[in-house]
């Protein structure tokens, strides 16, 4: 577990996959910075040890201020994790512009804005990895979600294009894209499914019997292909999308 010693990471939501993915990187010995708008996911991931800073990752000052507290609390930067995420639902039809914007803006611009920021702090240090949370709904999706599926595609195009621009300055930038993970905006799904009232562990198990492993997926699982593509073994992957999603994406769903 010791993967990351001297590193330094960033990781962008306190709440399920980035939560996870904070600890892990911890775990393996980096100096971690977590940054989000969740006070009390951020005051539990800081009793964790986890240092954690107030952020709107859609908001250029404020993403600009967590790299900059970063690099001088821990004296550089190597690692970006992007997890943090809005999930709206609606077609492009009940999708008011507004909403539209705020999941772009905090799905895919904070993706921009992390690197805009803390690129040149990574290239200081002779090359890193940033790896960006999309989705399985980049992929293939479901109904009544266009801007939540907008944004987690782009999540793909940008990673690509990431990995060219910046390979030659040892940055590599690959994207995962996680199934159904047992995480707090799963659950706010089920309950936008199934109503506020609804079982929600039973919802779980609906949605995981849909993956061919017959589960849904645990944000430590997430945290753990994170790590592989941040770390030393994943030293030759850039510019790939990573699906860990129990095979859901696999076959087609006919029988």
């Amino acid at each position: 577990m010791d993967d990351f010693a001297g590193k330094v990471a960033l990781v962008t939501g306190t709440t399920g996959i980035g939560r996870a993915a904070a600890l892990r990187l911890a775990a393996g010995g980096a100096s971690v910075l977590a940054c989000g708008i969740d006070a009390a996911a951020n005051a539990d991931l800081a009793a964790a040890g986890i240092r954690v800073q107030r952020a709107d990752v859609s908001v250029a000052e404020d993403v600009a201020a967590a790299v900059a507290l970063a690099v001088q609390a821990f004296g550089g930067l190597d690692i970006i994790v992007n997890a943090a995420a809005i999930h709206p639902f609606g077609t492009v039809v009940d999708t008011d512009a507004a909403t539209w914007a705020r999941c772009l803006a905090v799905n895919v611009g904070s993706v921009y804005l992390t690197a805009h920021f803390g690129i040149a702090h990574i290239a200081a240090r002779g090359g890193g990895a940033i790896v960006n949370v999309a989705s399985v709904q980049g992929h293939a999706c479901q109904q009544n979600v266009a801007a939540y599926v907008a944004s987690k595609g782009a999540i793909h195009a940008l990673t690509r294009a990431m990995a060219l621009d910046h390979a030659a300055a040892g940055i590599r930038v690959n994207s995962v894209s996680p199934g159904s993970i047992r995480t707090p905006m799963l659950a706010h799904a089920a309950r936008k499914i199934d109503g506020d009232d609804v079982d929600v562990e039973a919802v779980f198990r609906r949605f995981g019997a849909a993956h061919p492993l017959g589960r849904i997926g645990e944000p430590e699982e997430v945290a753990d292909m994170i790590a592989f593509l941040a770390g030393p073994h994943g030293a030759f992957c850039t510019g790939a999308d990573f699906r860990i999603d129990g095979g859901l994406t696999a076959g087609l769903g006919v029988r």
